[in-house]
């Protein structure tokens, strides 16, 4: 999404909105691909305020991804806000070295919507909240029912305090 930036520039106090669709397809992260299986949804404004101009938005979307839990592919809901500070790169650099530069009179946002949702993963996603996983012996999903794997199994590093607490419980 390309904005053109040339009536603000030019004039101090004043902004321009901006609304539409925006067709970012996949990003990577950390040897993970995230992918958007329709184009995101990006509302904003660029405001002049004198000093640069500032860049505020809000994303919303889609984004498919494996349940942390159980590994099955879903579509999880996207929304998060995006702010930057705009500085044109022949102008005058600004002391906020985490500006976005630009050249000309246009910007294109694709880069910094992308870089919002890299800063809004969260850490892992579920399925839905009292997703069951997998069974850690035969690998069956426990969201379609109860396995039939000896619940007694256990780990063989926790067999000698196995044994000694049945030692202490039998007596």
């Amino acid at each position: 999404m390309i904005l053109d930036l040339s009536e603000i520039i030019k004039n101090e106090e004043s902004k321009i909105s901006f609304d539409g669709k925006l067709d970012v397809q996949s990003v990577e992260f950390m040897g993970e691909e995230y992918i958007f299986p329709e184009p995101l949804y990006v509302k904003g404004e660029v405001r002049n305020n004198s000093k640069n101009l500032e860049l505020t938005g809000e994303v919303t979307g889609k984004v498919s991804v494996s349940c942390a839990r159980c590994a099955k592919p879903f579509d999880a809901d996207v929304r998060y806000r995006i702010k930057e500070i705009l500085v044109r790169e022949d102008g005058q650099v600004a002391s906020d070295s985490d500006a976005v530069f630009y050249t000309g009179y246009e910007i294109d946002i694709t880069d910094i919507v992308k870089n919002g949702f890299l800063m809004n993963i969260p850490s892992r996603y579920l399925c839905r909240e009292d997703c069951k996983g997998l069974c850690p012996h035969c690998g069956k999903d426990l969201n379609e029912g109860e396995c039939d794997c000896d619940s007694e199994v256990q780990d063989p590093r926790w067999a000698a305090l196995a044994e000694i607490l049945k030692d202490t419980t039998t007596e």
